[in-house]
């Protein structure tokens, strides 16, 4: 399967980029080497790079709520930047907790830089995060940082889950979908929110997008969880399986193991064992997934997410062009590279 990125969210690449790089800047020297590496802006020596940092879906999503809000896309850059910052916030600390040891097809900030570093350039993204909106138009750049602090709040509660997940051997399915929707959605749904609450938009209209971008979350957890399995190392900039090499309680595996089947019964004793899993085991382990449907499982929900997300969409008042690019953002979640 082959997703083409939507123009717009080179756009907002091209858009919020300089605004992330400017406010980067603030940072402390020592802080700011660690965050400028991690967000691709210079390499581990503190020179300048010009590689691509991520998708930028969330920042293209907050712009596009300023623009459904009718203003200009300028406007909603603060939030943009600011929604990128808890993103990679989140994504400095998952790594260190994770042991992850690749990011977008180079070494992860903590093993470069050490574990503290990588823990205060995290702390310090989130709080500029929080600056750049508190910065805004009043009240509305208040409204928007208590949006973003939510948003904080649920992803944290989502992570603790998973850390949690770890230690049990009884997770239920819906306990997992809880977990995404807290760890991944609701960022999601902040992002494609955020922008229209920075520039005064109606109620109404936030509540639809933020809607909207909580299915559109679920989706991009479940897609997400299925390239952690069966996504190519160039498209994930992860290692083969990274999520099953890890054990990890994502929702195909956690779909298997509680499927009743034969396959998800030996999928568990083989998660179960103590040593590492040799690479023979972990194509056993896709394999067992698949055939106890963990696979087509997750692949049904992902749809129906997407479905929900474009009815959200298409009840929600906004310009005719505005709403395309959501819904191409939103089939460009659900339809990356194997």
């Amino acid at each position: 399967m082959t997703a083409t990125i939507p123009a717009g969210v080179e756009t907002a690449r091209d858009l919020v980029g300089p605004a992330i790089a400017t406010a980067v800047d603030r940072l402390s020297p020592e802080v700011r080497m660690v965050a400028a590496y991690h967000l691709g802006l210079t390499d581990a020596d503190g020179r300048p790079e010009t590689r691509t940092a991520g998708k930028a879906l969330r920042p293209a999503l907050a712009v596009l709520s300023a623009r459904a809000a009718g203003a200009a896309p300028e406007r909603g850059v603060p939030a943009a930047a600011a929604v990128e910052f808890v993103h990679n916030f989140s994504l400095l600390h998952d790594d260190i907790m994770d042991g992850d040891t690749e990011r977008r097809h180079r070494p992860t900030a903590w093993t470069v830089y050490g574990i503290g570093a990588a823990i205060l350039a995290g702390d310090a993204l989130l709080m500029l995060g929080q600056d750049l909106l508190l910065e805004g138009p009043a009240p509305q750049g208040l409204w928007a940082s208590r949006c973003l602090a939510a948003a904080v709040q649920r992803l944290i509660a989502g992570q603790g889950s998973d850390l949690a997940f770890e230690r049990r051997d009884d997770v239920t399915l819906e306990e997992c979908k809880q977990m995404a929707g807290d760890k991944t959605a609701a960022l999601m749904a902040c992002a494609c929110s955020i922008g229209a609450i920075y520039v005064g938009a109606p109620a109404a209209l936030a509540m639809g997008l933020a809607g909207f971008g909580a299915h559109v979350g679920l989706a991009f957890q479940l897609t997400d969880d299925m390239l952690g399995i069966w996504g190519a190392p160039e498209v994930t900039g992860k290692p083969v399986m990274s999520d099953l090499r890890t054990r990890k309680k994502s929702l195909p595996v956690v779909a298997a193991l509680t499927s009743g089947t034969e396959a998800g019964r030996e999928l568990g004793e083989l998660l179960a064992k103590p040593e590492a899993l040799t690479e023979d085991e972990l194509a056993d382990g896709a394999r067992l997934i698949e055939a106890a449907g963990g696979r087509d499982w997750v692949e049904a929900e992902a749809d129906s997410a997407l479905a929900s997300a474009e009815k959200c969409l298409a009840e929600t008042e906004m310009p005719d062009d505005v709403r395309a690019e959501f819904a191409n953002i939103a089939e460009f979640i659900t339809a990356r590279q194997w």
